[in-house]
């Protein structure tokens, strides 16, 4: 797995969810872990989950990261979820090293009951996909909707950049440490 950072400044806007976007992107093969800061504008073709039909997906400024992996075919969409809960509970433990006491519904992170992160998971035919982006900011956030951010607690970009290399880092090494459990693992 690989961890590649795009430019900061690029929109999230839902089609980096498409399956091989880091490939198109970048011309990686492998399974990757894509971050970058930049604003998020889902639009209406993009949208995966059915529950937000209708909803303003957006903000000014996120960390974003983009997940894809490659090794189950055809995707298997529990398994993206699995995964998408673990790169929660990783980035509940980072925020943590940062003082920032959170609590957690599903695959959404709040600070004081108000809504810091998005999340999705999709699979295809050969790919499982997650999108997982903090809000750095509130701005430019749904008004129907009580949002937290990263900057109302302190953090400085220096320090959102090293949360992300964090998050991202760690997660490539729970992967691979599963992967080798895997391989080391008697079955009957």
């Amino acid at each position: 797995m690989q961890y590649l950072k795009w430019k900061d400044g690029n929109e999230y806007d839902g089609s980096q969810i498409n399956p091989s976007w880091a490939f198109q992107e970048f011309g990686v093969k492998d399974s990757t872990i894509v971050s970058w800061v930049g604003p998020m504008n889902i639009l209406g073709d993009n949208l995966i989950d059915c529950e937000d039909v209708g909803v303003d997906i957006k903000g000014n400024l996120m960390l974003n990261f983009i997940v894809e992996h490659f090794d189950e075919q055809p995707g298997n969409l529990k398994l993206a979820y699995h995964r998408q809960r673990m790169l929660v509970m990783i980035t509940r433990d980072k925020l943590l090293d940062y003082g920032i006491r959170t609590t957690q519904d599903g695959d959404d992170i709040f600070i004081d009951n108000k809504k810091l992160s998005v999340s999705i998971a999709t699979a295809s035919i050969s790919t499982m996909k997650m999108h997982f982006a903090l809000n750095i900011t509130t701005e430019g956030t749904p008004d129907d909707v009580e949002t937290s951010a990263l900057e109302d607690n302190n953090m400085s970009m220096e320090q959102i950049h090293e949360l992300q290399d964090s998050i991202a880092n760690t997660y490539m090494e729970h992967i691979e440490t599963i992967n080798k459990d895997i391989t080391k693992t008697r079955v009957f």
